[in-house]
């Protein structure tokens, strides 16, 4: 069974650690504020000005005035802090945050990754996608293993226009968890429930190491 989007969300926010400033990317990544783990104390940063976002709002209790990068709306938490741009990026290019999770349309087997831009296709523009690349400390990418044509999106490299390069060290998709390794390809970590093992090596064209028994998710 492929992962939908939350659980796809649910599954990376087990690798927030206690202490960390995280910046959630546009797409699946907003969802992972909504799934961090009790006793888990985490500081989600949007570059946009905002330290502190909490879950997403329910229905009725929305703040216009309080939104995201992505221009959804969402709450916050005590202690959170609103400033400009210009500071939210100056924290991102000095190396303040710990993990940046982000979507990505393509990342190759070493690691870099194309989220930006489609040629011939109307896109809103790269943001601050490529400042958070080069200097987040760790990358985690929430994707679709397979475009709409069932395409692999795992490739030995980028067809799209690179936005970082050997820079994503793991990757949750709807089929599969994987490691981006220095020198060796994707290594599958864990598979989606009832996702067989020959199906991810199917559905990824990337060089792909299986050792062993690969385990299926916990939910």
């Amino acid at each position: 069974m492929a992962l939908d989007k939350n659980q796809i969300a649910q599954r990376i926010a087990r690798e927030v650690r206690d202490g960390m400033y995280v910046n959630l990317g546009i797409g699946i990544p907003t969802l992972v504020a909504n799934y961090i783990p009790d006793g888990v104390n985490v500081v989600l940063q949007s570059e946009n000005g905002l330290l502190g976002i909490g879950p997403f709002p329910f229905e009725g209790e929305e703040d216009p005035d309080l939104i995201n990068a992505g221009k959804q709306t969402i709450t916050t938490v005590p202690g959170s802090a609103f400033f400009d741009s210009a500071l939210s990026f100056g924290m991102i290019r000095a190396g303040k945050v710990d993990l940046t999770i982000l979507g990505a349309m393509e990342v190759a087997d070493n690691g870099d990754i194309a989220n930006w831009k489609i040629p011939g296709k109307m896109v809103k523009g790269m943001g601050g996608a490529m400042d958070l690349v080069a200097s987040a400390k760790n990358i985690i990418v929430a994707m679709q293993h397979v475009n709409p044509k069932g395409e692999s999106k795992l490739l030995p490299a980028c067809t799209l226009p690179i936005t970082g390069v050997r820079c994503v060290k793991k990757i949750v998709t709807e089929l599969a968890v994987l490691e981006v390794t220095p020198n060796d390809g994707f290594r599958l970590i864990e598979r989606a429930p009832g996702v067989s093992v020959d199906e991810i090596k199917q559905k990824t064209i990337g060089r792909l190491i299986v050792e062993g028994d690969v385990p299926e998710m916990k939910f």
